[in-house]
């Protein structure tokens, strides 16, 4: 990496930072606190895309240099977007919906060059199968309290891990952020892991 080029990541994620670490990179943690809110009818593809250049211009507007990341991800079931659950029926319903069934994981990533303002946006998809749930396991993995921040209300690096039955496309998608096509991005930004 050259050294005089910083990365800001844009998001309060701890897994987004754990995922980042594991690339040996340097980077610092800047919370882009935008509206994620967009209009009706966008595919998710476009949802992921916008949310994650929104948070990497929120913060690359407040830097006179470096490399901002900002990265969004969704979970959508038969054309309709899963976010965040509200509260813990909200987390049973979304559970009750997703078990025994397959769903996409949309990851949007995007890079902004806080001195130019050049950027760049890409996503990745994950189509994920969800073993059939009892509702006793339902509710067991909901008082785990790790359903409830996450999009789809389930982590797949932890507990929910044992709810997933199968992946089809890139693991860290589902974790939320993919590695792959993140490191090729910031390649094209002069930023180089291998």
């Amino acid at each position: 990496m050259k050294a005089e080029t910083s990365l800001i990541l844009a998001s309060s994620s701890p897994r987004r930072r754990e995922l980042l670490q594991t690339l040996g990179l340097p980077f610092t943690v800047m919370t882009s606190e935008v509206d994620e809110t967009t209009q009706p009818g966008m595919s998710p593809e476009a949802v992921v895309e916008e949310l994650a250049l929104r948070k990497a211009q929120a913060v690359a507007s407040r830097l006179d240099t470096g490399v901002v990341l900002g990265s969004d991800t969704i979970v959508v079931l038969d054309g309709r977007i899963l976010g965040k659950p509200a509260d813990e029926p909200d987390a049973f319903r979304m559970l009750s919906e997703l078990q025994g069934r397959e769903h996409t994981v949309y990851s949007g990533v995007a890079l902004t060059d806080a001195a130019t303002g050049r950027f760049e946006v890409a996503h990745c998809k994950t189509t994920v199968r969800i073993r059939p749930l009892t509702e006793r396991e339902i509710r067991s993995y909901i008082a785990t309290k790790e359903p409830m921040d996450k999009a789809g209300s389930y982590a797949i690096q932890g507990i929910g891990s044992t709810l997933v039955e199968s992946i089809e496309g890139d693991y860290f998608t589902v974790v939320g952020l993919p590695l792959c096509l993140t490191a090729r991005m910031l390649s094209r930004f002069g930023i180089t892991l291998l």
